[in-house]
């Protein structure tokens, strides 16, 4: 039974369904599955690999392009099924073919797939087709994962408060089709939020993993600068981007993370992980346990925009500080940073056409512009950019050695250092705070002096970030809690988000369509 409450138009709350599918007369349901609870079906023959990625598949075709039309995904992998078939034979032979075993992945477009279109969301990369893989899509595969379809972004991961590109117009916020998805990784948070795959990859610059997972009431995950490859990712600004898994769970989330991490000589940032030796992995790690940890409150996240923050967002921020502190955590209410980060300061540092432009010629004859100067020129890139395009071109070329990126990287440095001591200051494992301090925007008026993302402190510092579902205002629109933790502590952050969000159980999906029973031949 599934039951549609509609408030206002493009808002609605829908409450329950599923997709089933039938295996040997036994029944799997598909929405709101997890890795663990996949691998187990495999094991007790209650599911095969064709027959969960023809359920996500299904998905992606009912209410992707139909239905709702949500255009979060950008293109599907043809091979798909074919691969699906080669997991079920290596799990015949051997069983489990690796951590994530026939996962399915939903990939943002701006990751390099061999002999798959890859386009950064910009219309000027249309027809573009890789000769190699991104190093997280070698990592992923090599853990057993399927490469699902390719996510919707916004031209260049330019735009953090919404996802839209020529290519898909707007991608919708599933829980208020009149709402905006943030981005720049909205097509994949909407896809793992509308259960089109089981996991996926965001970026994340200057919060474009975190947003549109807070967005999706689904986890999102910035990881330590440097803790896993960038290699083949089509580059924002080096001196920040980071790859990371966007999930429905933590623990999924998690799983993922631990396969991305690692030394890989393709990427510099990553020799510090190499220098540290081991880190410690996140997955089997996770615990309810959250007895001597120690949070603190960072308002100066959310209290310095022009509308400081919503009501109904403080009083989810609140209750969520209930919890924590029903889980035996002391949260400290006095932490203030002596300098706060000033945006235009890391505004000053322009390195996008510097950095494109370097990656750009490492692709081959075949990719169809070389610069970014020839991606503003073509003109193929969403309006709404059209601003920010020409005054990147008509601006500096930053490279890293320019006095501006020098100040940036100082800035950081400060910011950096500024935080580790307010947190030596008060002993404290994490910071906590709103991801975003309003809802969702609507979609007919984005703006980002109302947007409310509270989202630079860990772009700023290369420490790590996660958001987890912190419920929901009008009953309808998702709210996310940010922890923000200490550099190289990401298995720390992850079992403290684990445990608030065992407690809370705050994840709600959102249901599309009515029930559908899929039934599928075994082969």
């Amino acid at each position: 039974m599934t039951s549609v409450r509609y408030l206002g138009t493009g808002a609605l709350l829908v409450v329950s369904a599923a997709l089933a599918v039938e295996t040997r007369g036994k029944s799997f349901i598909v929405e709101e599955t997890t890795i663990e609870l996949v691998h187990a079906a495999f094991r007790d023959g209650t599911l095969t690999c064709r027959n969960l990625v023809t359920a996500y598949l299904s998905r992606i075709d009912r209410f992707d392009d139909r239905g709702p039309k949500l255009h979060a995904i950008a293109s599907v992998n043809p091979r798909a099924l074919e691969e699906a078939d080669q997991r079920d034979r290596a799990f015949a032979d051997r069983g489990l073919a690796g951590p994530l075993h026939c996962v399915p992945v939903i990939l943002k477009d701006n990751i390099l797939t061999a002999g798959w279109e890859t386009t950064a969301g910009t219309l000027a990369l249309k027809g573009f087709i890789p000769d190699r893989d991104a190093t997280a899509v070698t990592r992923l595969q090599g853990a057993g994962a399927i490469l699902l379809a390719k996510s919707s972004m916004p031209d260049l991961a330019l735009n953090v408060l919404e996802t839209v590109n020529l290519f898909r117009g707007a991608t919708l916020n599933p829980y208020a089709l009149n709402r905006v998805s943030a981005g720049s990784s909205g097509g994949t948070a909407v896809a793992i939020a509308a259960n089109f795959g089981l996991v996926g990859l965001g970026t994340d610059t200057g919060g474009s993993i975190r947003g549109p997972a807070a967005h999706a009431s689904v986890v999102g995950v910035r990881p330590t600068f440097g803790l896993n490859s960038r290699a083949g990712v089509v580059p924002l600004d080096v001196s920040s981007d980071m790859v990371g898994p966007i999930a429905r769970t933590v623990e999924d989330a998690a799983r993922v993370l631990d396969v991305l991490t690692g030394w890989d000589p393709m990427d510099p940032a990553t020799e510090a992980v190499r220098r540290l030796g081991t880190v410690p992995a996140a997955a089997p790690n996770l615990q309810v346990e959250f007895t001597g940890t120690r949070v603190g409150i960072l308002a100066q996240a959310y209290l310095g925009g022009p509308r400081k923050i919503d009501p109904q967002v403080a009083r989810l921020f609140a209750q969520a500080l209930t919890d924590l502190s029903s889980l035996g955590v002391e949260v400290i209410d006095t932490v203030k940073l002596n300098t706060l980060p000033n945006l235009p300061e890391m505004a000053r540092c322009r390195g996008l056409k510097y950095n494109l432009d370097e990656f750009l010629r490492t692709l081959g004859p075949g990719v169809p512009v070389r610069s970014f100067d020839e991606i503003v020129e073509s003109g193929k890139y969403h309006p709404s950019l059209k601003d920010e395009m020409l005054a990147m071109k008509n601006g500096q070329f930053d490279g890293p050695d320019s006095q501006a990126c020098r100040d940036a990287a100082a800035y950081r440095e400060a910011v950096a250092a500024n935080i580790t001591a307010a947190m030596d200051r008060h002993n404290l494992d994490a910071l906590v705070y709103p991801t975003w301090s309003q809802p969702p925007q609507l979609a007919s008026n984005v703006t980002l002096q109302t947007s409310g993302q509270t989202l630079r402190f860990a772009s700023a510092t290369g420490f790590p970030a996660i958001t987890v579902p912190m419920g929901f205002t009008t009953e309808v629109l998702p709210a996310g809690l940010s922890l923000l933790g200490r550099k190289w502590a990401d298995a720390a952050l992850l079992r403290m988000a684990y445990a608030f969000e065992q407690a809370t159980k705050h994840r709600r999906p959102p249901v599309l369509a009515p029930p559908v029973r899929v039934q599928q031949r075994v082969p």
